[in-house]
């Protein structure tokens, strides 16, 4: 467990913290010892059958400590699975101006309007709006139980089936950059690195699945743990 030394500078965008890096922060743990996901339950029958008949399970994580004093707001993002011949995931690298979560990577999505249906119309909506996805171009296969940030958003993540032909539009004010990651890579605990640091006198604990060139950490890395979690059960 680390403490953040305010007296080291820090030139990272990825944390609105006053300087804290969270790629500089030691790993504690990683969980080698858990069964990767077999490839076979990635594919889109299996994973439609999941969603269609849930098994019993529990998310390992639910909420982050609060650190920002704000009503909270509900929210969605899609987790959007490209349907190539190896399953692939689309995520987002937020622009490094925006007040919440700058410079990260995440799923698209954001707060729910009032015109919103439900938590699925809500997350194909920012997709389009973020990245341009159609939302013709996502199958809407189920969604998980809420998880809610230390900003005060309550997500709800919405899966779908992407057609791997997809088109994409960034908004360049919201989304830098937008790529994709093998899913049986995140579904595979030997790539889940544990992280905990002490801040304003309480312990904060994250995940984290570096991809190559990418840090995938904070909420979007304990959604993914979930649906780890929820694939495996």
């Amino acid at each position: 467990m680390t403490p953040i030394d305010p007296s080291v500078p820090s030139d990272t965008p990825l944390s609105k913290l006053p300087n804290f890096d969270p790629k500089a922060v030691p790993v504690i743990g990683v969980d080698s010892h858990l069964p990767p996901v077999p490839l076979d339950l990635l594919a889109a029958p299996a994973l439609r059958t999941r969603f269609a008949q849930p098994p019993a399970w529990e998310p390992e994580i639910y909420r982050e400590k609060r650190f920002v004093d704000r009503p909270p707001a509900p929210a969605s993002v899609l987790v959007p699975i490209v349907q190539r011949e190896r399953p692939m995931l689309l995520l987002t690298e937020r622009t490094s101006h925006l007040s919440t979560h700058s410079g990260q990577i995440a799923f698209p999505g954001g707060k729910r309007d009032d015109t919103d249906v439900d938590a699925a119309h809500t997350a194909l909506r920012e997709a389009q709006e973020e990245i341009g996805l159609e939302r013709e171009a996502a199958e809407v296969i189920g969604q998980m139980p809420t998880y809610t940030t230390g900003t005060g958003f309550i997500i709800t993540p919405v899966f779908a089936l992407v057609d791997p032909g997809y088109r994409l539009t960034l908004n360049e004010h919201e989304v830098a950059d937008a790529f994709e990651v093998p899913l049986d890579f995140l579904m595979n605990p030997a790539n889940h690195r544990r992280h905990a640091v002490e801040w304003a006198n309480a312990r904060r604990e994250w995940f984290s699945m570096p991809y190559e060139d990418r840090f995938i950490w904070g909420a979007t890395a304990a959604m993914l743990r979930n649906f780890y979690r929820f694939l495996s059960a």
